[in-house]
């Protein structure tokens, strides 16, 4: 999977693209899980490239979360397309983690860190 990243002045940007499934899946967890370990702790993911997500997809993100909020991070998901919005809301992952609104500034959800 390729994996884009834009460093930012209050978080890095990942831009996943294809399908985010158990194999793929990897790649975009060991990218965050580097991340946290360099002392990034907040991510924003765009997933407007990802065409598809499997339920190991969906447990790369959650899998970060308690570690995120340890260090007072937070991650933010933005331009999901309508089937891995379907998969975050079916499941009610879209109450755990910050999925921004169409057109929402992402560095607002950062201020204050």
């Amino acid at each position: 999977m390729e994996i884009k990243e834009e460093i930012k002045q209050a978080y890095i940007s990942l831009f996943p693209c294809g399908e985010l499934d158990a194999n793929s899946s990897i790649d975009l967890d060991e990218r965050i899980a580097e991340l946290i370990e360099k002392g990034q702790y907040n991510i924003h993911v765009n997933l407007e490239d990802v065409t598809y997500i499997s339920s190991a997809g969906l447990g790369v993100f959650i899998s970060h979360l308690d570690i995120l909020n340890t260090h007072n991070g937070k991650m933010v998901l933005s331009n999901l397309t309508e089937s891995v919005e379907y998969a975050f809301n079916l499941l009610g992952l879209n109450q755990l983690i910050t999925i921004a609104k169409e057109g929402e500034e992402i560095d607002l959800y950062f201020e204050n860190e």
